[in-house]
């Protein structure tokens, strides 16, 4: 079985046929499956899309249980939990959806981490993080594109000067670099290769 685009979050079945891990949609299974869009719903109450996943959350004064399911709680209401709680050892805790969030300094509602500025993420060298709210993702480096290329996705160099995505001057010539372009002025012309006269 051989899949000319690849299956990026998938494998191959057979001839250019993806099999999608769980969260995963698409040809080649590259889009993240909104789960709190299915029928039926995930979630009893309210559902938040992650990348490849979804979390559940309950409504304020109730109680998420281990099934997604939310049990009414006297103690959840008077708490006024953004996001539902939870009862541990006789005390409610606040909850929140994803990893990605934590209590904010009211100890009820949730704000997002910056996984990217507090160093949390994990992306390869050739890729930045993108923060979202309560999570992440690593996308290519600007000048870098994903490509399929023998068995698996990675960012390749964009080669600005083919792709006419350059904005060297009409009198300069354009010359491709790791990431990045230059620009250098014609025999007979002077300037940056940004201005040539």
């Amino acid at each position: 079985a051989t899949c000319g685009h690849g299956c990026k979050y998938g494998e191959c079945m057979g001839p250019n046929k993806c099999k999608c891990f769980p969260g995963f949609t698409g040809k080649t299974c590259n889009q993240d499956l909104n789960e709190c869009g299915l029928k039926p719903r995930p979630c009893e109450h309210r559902c938040m899309n992650t990348h490849g996943s979804y979390k559940c959350y309950c409504l304020n004064g109730y109680m998420l249980l281990p099934d997604g399911t939310c049990a009414s709680s006297r103690t959840c209401a008077m708490v006024n939990c953004q996001y539902g709680c939870e009862e541990v050892k006789g005390e409610v805790q606040c909850l929140c959806p994803s990893g990605g969030l934590q209590l904010g300094p009211n100890r009820r509602t949730c704000i997002d981490i910056d996984e990217c500025s507090t160093g949390r993420a994990l992306c390869s060298y050739n890729r930045r993080c993108v923060n979202t709210f309560g999570s992440y993702y690593c996308k290519c480096q600007l000048g870098y594109e994903l490509k399929y290329i023998s068995g698996h996705y990675d960012c390749v160099d964009v080669n600005e000067c083919v792709t006419n995505t350059h904005s060297c001057n009409l009198h300069a010539e354009c010359l491709n670099t790791e990431g990045s372009f230059k620009c250098k002025c014609k025999l007979g012309y002077r300037g940056t290769g940004f201005d040539c006269a």
